[in-house]
């Protein structure tokens, strides 16, 4: 059983990294345009926000979640972007305020949350320390759309463990996720830490191996960068074929950032 702990703090470090970026913006530059297409700062924040209420209610009211499930399924080509435009359209202090409100009371209830305890989700129910880490990956990748409209960079840190482990984890979900069958056989990650640190995962010799930076692993499973622009190295055409469709974040398939030269 996973203490949560660890991972809890590193969000609330990551969301605090994400905060000082945004805490003195003037109202013009909430309004910048991220790489994501439509979304400004204000609705990248936005979207932490909703996505930390709704992990909130998944932890203290599992009947409210099932409402806002159903609501989604009604509505699957909008309701993300709804609750973005939503809290977007609220004035900045104010939108702060809600984001820095609900990641407090969620890192609250998860450190309360029982021993053992699972929660539902959008996939599989997830316990404290998988939802913690589901929302640092989200944190981290939001912020780094954030970071791009301000024209910031964002050193790596070690924190990017959780992002890389459950971009290995969800391997079979980004197969499924695209009508494919997983692979049978485990595969061999090898990812060199922001650190120097090497992180490894699956079995020393299996014939199918990724390796490269974590950081740019933790890209590729968040699509927040094109294969072709990072140094990944996939053995044998099974991993060869997970780097093009890779994801760590639950939903239909994303359809990732064009390669640095298509976007010129």
């Amino acid at each position: 059983m996973a203490d949560p702990t660890p991972v809890i703090d590193d969000l609330r470090a990551e969301s605090d990294q994400l905060d000082l970026l945004v805490a003195e913006l003037s109202p013009g530059r909430w309004a910048l345009p991220t790489p994501a297409p439509g979304w400004t700062v204000a609705h990248q924040i936005a979207h932490l926000a909703w996505t930390d209420r709704s992990a909130l209610l998944a932890v203290t009211d599992g009947d409210g979640f099932r409402t806002l499930v159903e609501k989604a399924l009604a509505a699957p080509d909008s309701f993300v972007d709804e609750g973005a435009e939503e809290g977007a359209a609220l004035p900045p202090d104010d939108l702060l305020a809600t984001w820095r409100t609900g990641r407090t009371a969620l890192a609250e209830a998860l450190r309360d949350a029982p021993p053992g305890a699972r929660f539902p989700w959008y996939g599989p129910p997830m316990s404290a320390a998988s939802m913690a880490t589901a929302r640092l990956m989200e944190t981290w990748a939001h912020a780094l759309d954030v970071a791009d409209a301000l024209g910031v960079v964002r050193p790596p840190t070690d924190r990017l463990r959780h992002v890389a482990r459950l971009g290995v984890r969800t391997r079979d979900f980004a197969f499924g996720v695209h009508g494919l069958t997983p692979p049978a056989d485990e595969f061999r990650v090898e990812l060199t830490a922001p650190s120097g640190e090497l992180w490894t995962y699956g079995p020393e010799h299996a014939a199918q191996r990724v390796t490269g930076p974590a950081l740019d692993f933790c890209l590729l499973v968040t699509q927040r960068a094109h294969r072709r622009d990072l140094a990944l190295t996939a053995v044998g055409p099974d991993a060869d074929r997970w780097l093009g469709i890779a994801q760590a974040f639950a939903g239909p398939p994303g359809t990732g950032r064009p390669p640095k030269e298509a976007g010129r």
